[in-house]
């Protein structure tokens, strides 16, 4: 029988060749949470990073009804009828009391999932805060490195808090509605602050409407990110559905990482992304062990009552457990 060693340089030659089960099947590895499965997909992610880097990333958030999916088929067709090769990592929200998610994206970009030259990978967002899922980040490294140079994220879609994906992709869209809020909202800090570009679709429904809310929110941008690093994001307005601005949207996009590359900003923030990433996975990892630690494990279900009681506080009850983590680890 082969060796995990092998069957992880089998995995990887698979993908690096482009092939599209491979890639399916290394990313359902690095989502596992098995502990066999996560050494795996670290010697998989180890094997794939040479062949990593080389695509424009892009990350598109917005509410629910903004049109994500619609506007991301749009634009992955005129990707690949363009030549280029498109991974869409769609990541859908999981149940806060199941935790199952439906992952009905590919459902919804019927017509680009047929398509030879475009994967969509729907994955739960697993109770991960900012929009993204765990592993979005692995994924799209292996993405990456089966030959796809241009890789989309689709976030949940759940509002201004939903930020974690401009800290991984080069180009941060926000995709919004004409009448979605006052100019008020539009200065909202948060994710409006972040965004690369902003885009409103379905502007044919309302074209009035539509003129507002772009003129609103090229003033809170001005407010935002007054000159921010040399880039000031434009406001476009699309129809997804009459597939109408979509070629100039792609166009923006490309201005905004080659502008990014020409002044040595690409690379300083995917360093920074990197170092924020490593950050993210020791946070991530403390946690776990916390608690998988014996003696939180026998502590946390007193301090748990008792806090559920009103006989000790929510403060005094993490002092103790991490008190018994930390006495724990000294001893050991």
């Amino acid at each position: 029988m082969p060796t995990p060693a092998a069957d992880v340089d089998a995995m990887a030659a698979g993908v690096r060749a482009g092939n599209r089960r491979a890639l399916a099947k290394a990313i359902t590895l690095i989502e596992s949470t098995r502990a066999d499965h996560r050494a795996q997909g670290e010697a998989l992610l180890a094997a794939l990073l040479p062949a990593t880097g080389g695509a424009i990333r892009m990350g598109i958030s917005g509410a629910p009804g903004a049109g994500k999916s619609t506007f991301i088929e749009v634009l992955g067709l005129l990707l690949t009828g363009a030549g280029h090769r498109v991974a869409v990592l769609a990541v859908d929200p999981s149940s806060s009391l199941s935790g199952g998610s439906i992952l009905g994206d590919k459902t919804r970009m019927e017509e680009l999932a047929r398509d030879p030259q475009a994967f969509i990978r729907p994955s739960p967002s697993g109770g991960t805060l900012g929009g993204v899922a765990a592993r979005t980040r692995e994924a799209m490294l292996a993405c990456e490195a089966a030959g796809f140079d241009v890789v989309i994220v689709e976030t949940v879609g759940v509002g201004q808090s939903e930020t974690a994906v401009a800290g991984m992709t080069d180009v941060f869209v926000l995709l919004q509605l004409p009448n979605a809020g006052d100019d008020l909202q539009a200065i909202k800090r948060g994710i409006v602050e972040l965004a690369d570009v902003v885009v409103y679709n379905k502007t044919d429904i309302d074209p009035q409407a539509a003129k507002v809310a772009m003129g609103q929110m090229k003033n809170a941008l001005t407010l935002l990110q007054p000159g921010a690093a040399g880039w000031r994001p434009p406001v476009l307005g699309v129809s997804a559905a009459r597939r109408e601005g979509i070629d100039a949207f792609w166009r923006e996009v490309v201005r905004c990482r080659d502008t990014q590359a020409a002044s040595g900003q690409l690379a300083d923030k995917r360093r920074r992304q990197a170092q924020d990433w490593m950050w993210a996975l020791i946070d991530s990892g403390l946690r776990e062990r916390f608690r998988a630690h014996p003696g939180v494990r026998a502590a946390l279900p007193t301090c748990s009552a008792q806090v559920a009681a009103g006989t000790l506080t929510p403060t005094a009850a993490a002092s103790r457990l991490l008190d018994t983590l930390e006495r724990r680890t000294h001893r050991a």
